[in-house]
């Protein structure tokens, strides 16, 4: 099993350092989170939380993930980046393919594409595109973009993406993995149908493993059986090397940690993510690799 930070809701002025650190301390992937915009007011309820309410302040930073990432693999040799997730069908797939296209080349193809459905309606309405149909849209993305990321003359011709024969230089020349997170029957699908991963949103080994063999039907639905997938998973009752092996004997692959939270015995509690300073992150991402990493 490997092990991914995630940078969601710190100062990406600290990233560069943070990603050093991860590297050269056991850490396999940075885990970035997305959002352009904090509306003052909303009417979309937040998903992960009883209250609907946002978990984050108005002043809470979302750093592009694309030049970001681009940025942390200049200063890294083998750390990988995921998002988790990026918000994919309030976006189109050219400008996604060249951006995500373009840091894979340089990077050496350190990086996957991490997607999301979304929940903020007012931040697809504000980029003029559809909230209703943002599943339909996204799958037909994912297929637009790997034909695009060949670098060779290709069309496509779909319900929502239209285009006689063109390329997209330069070409991949590695792959560029596709990972789905959500946990809904129509998620799973997805996974199965065109992902390489699944990241599962706040669930346990037990409902992991049930969901992993869902997606395994579907995958013989689709004609993909046997295709492997990586399984990108928090670990909020990880408490010890136990809780690890438990979630790796459950199918995870990469485990997603907050090395820089400080346990209130809230899990909710995310006050301890929000701009601690730099000194006391980099302090916290070592004792978590001291702590847990080296000895699994």
């Amino acid at each position: 099993m490997k092990f991914c930070a995630t940078l969601t809701f710190t100062n990406p002025d600290c990233w560069i350092e943070l990603a050093s650190l991860a590297e050269s301390h056991g850490y396999d992937t940075m885990v970035l989170s997305d959002h352009l915009v904090h509306h003052e007011t909303i009417a979309a309820r937040y998903p992960y939380n009883e209250s609907g309410e946002r978990a984050w302040s108005p002043e809470t930073p979302w750093a592009d993930v694309w030049v970001a990432s681009g940025m942390m693999a200049a200063v890294t040799e083998r750390l990988n980046f995921i998002q988790s997730v990026y918000v994919l069908p309030m976006r189109d797939p050219f400008h996604v393919a060249k951006a995500l296209g373009t840091v894979a080349r340089l990077s050496g193809y350190r990086i996957g594409l991490g997607l999301g459905l979304g929940w903020l309606k007012e931040e697809f309405e504000l980029l003029g595109h559809d909230f209703h149909t943002r599943g339909r849209r996204a799958d037909e993305m994912v297929e637009v973009m790997r034909k695009l990321w060949t670098g060779e003359l290709v069309e496509h011709h779909g319900e929502f993406y239209g285009f006689d024969r063109m390329s997209m230089s330069p070409g991949m020349r590695g792959p560029v993995p596709v990972v789905v997170g959500g946990n809904s029957r129509p998620a799973l699908r997805r996974v199965a149908r065109l992902a390489d991963g699944w990241t599962p949103a706040f669930l346990g080994a037990a409902e992991i493993r049930e969901g992993l063999a869902t997606i395994e039907g579907f995958q013989r639905e689709f004609g993909r059986s046997g295709h492997p997938l990586s399984v990108y998973a928090s670990a909020p009752q990880a408490d010890d090397p136990a809780g690890y092996r438990e979630l790796e004997d459950a199918g995870v692959t990469h485990v997603t940690t907050v090395p820089w939270l400080e346990r209130t015995g809230d899990p909710h509690d995310l006050s301890s993510m929000m701009d601690p300073p730099l000194q006391k992150m980099k302090d916290r991402q070592r004792r978590y690799a001291d702590e847990v990493i080296a000895k699994l």
